[in-house]
């Protein structure tokens, strides 16, 4: 049997890894490489999976997964628009930002959250909301926190006045909670996302 010879570039094979990661919102594995490639031999896959980490195209995380480098989902920043009448001096391309980079500057001790509840709708946190949560990150009065409290898991303002700390909501519905037993800060709240349209 007779197989045609395909000649592939680096920029080829990286192009059919970004499309896969940018339909799947994940790496593929070896075996999917080995498929949007159309290669049969995982000897093939490594050389190319090489390639790319030479590159500084891919990455490997802690526990060996591979990770894009660029971020296949960066957008064209157009420039600024104010809330009234639009510019054309704003129209002017500015450049290109990835969201990733934009909303999580720690991403190794970050994670996602989805909103239930109205209870920070005052502060522009509504349900159904993604927010994104920095562990280990120490908070500051005024901070919007992920913590558990007497067992409970809540999103609240950070009030603290000598020892006393106090989780305020940002609806006038909920009253401030005093931590009777336990209080246990699991993050920061640092950016929410919200989706207009599916």
């Amino acid at each position: 049997m007779y197989f045609m010879k395909v000649k592939r570039t680096l920029q080829d094979v990286e192009k059919k890894i970004t499309a896969f990661f940018r339909e799947n919102r994940r790496m593929p594995t070896y075996s999917e490489i080995a498929e949007i490639i159309g290669v049969r031999s995982k000897s093939v896959v490594h050389f190319w999976v090489n390639k790319l980490l030479s590159a500084g195209i891919l990455q490997k995380d802690a526990k060996g997964f591979l990770l894009p480098v660029r971020n296949s989902l960066a957008l064209t920043l157009a420039g600024e628009v104010c809330a009234g009448f639009p510019s054309p001096a704003e129209e002017e391309l500015r450049g290109i930002i990835s969201f990733d980079e934009y909303l999580v500057r720690h991403p190794e001790t970050s994670f996602l959250l989805s909103v239930t509840g109205d209870s920070m709708i005052d502060a522009g946190i509504r349900e159904k909301d993604l927010v994104i949560v920095e562990k280990n990150k120490e908070p500051k009065n005024g901070d919007i926190i992920l913590a558990e409290v007497d067992g409970n898991w809540t999103m609240k303002y950070f009030c603290k006045k000598g020892k006393t700390v106090t989780l305020e909501a940002a609806n006038p519905k909920y009253p401030p909670i005093i931590p009777q037993t336990n209080l246990r800060i699991a993050g920061v709240i640092t950016a929410v996302v919200r989706k207009y349209h599916k």
